[in-house]
């Protein structure tokens, strides 16, 4: 899988910190999710962590480490 590290994005999951890492293709069976199917404080926090390039708390968040979120890009979110 190529990846490209132009943009990552720091966020908190579960009390662990994990990161939004732009990737240029999605294993087949990499689960995915569309950035429509984000719900409430996890959109305006994902869509805040890659807009900003910045932390958001732990509580705001429901996203699941190895999951890819498909915004303009597809973000792999990862433990860090």
């Amino acid at each position: 899988m190529s990846m490209a590290a132009t943009n990552t994005a720091a966020t908190d999951l579960r009390g662990h910190a994990v990161t939004l890492e732009r990737v240029e293709s999605v294993p087949a069976d990499a689960p995915v999710r569309h950035v429509d199917q984000l719900e409430g404080e996890t959109l305006t926090a994902f869509y805040e962590a890659v807009t900003d390039d910045r932390s958001v708390p732990a509580a705001e968040v429901d996203l699941e480490a190895g999951e890819i979120i498909v915004f303009t890009d597809y973000y792999r979110v990862e433990r860090a």
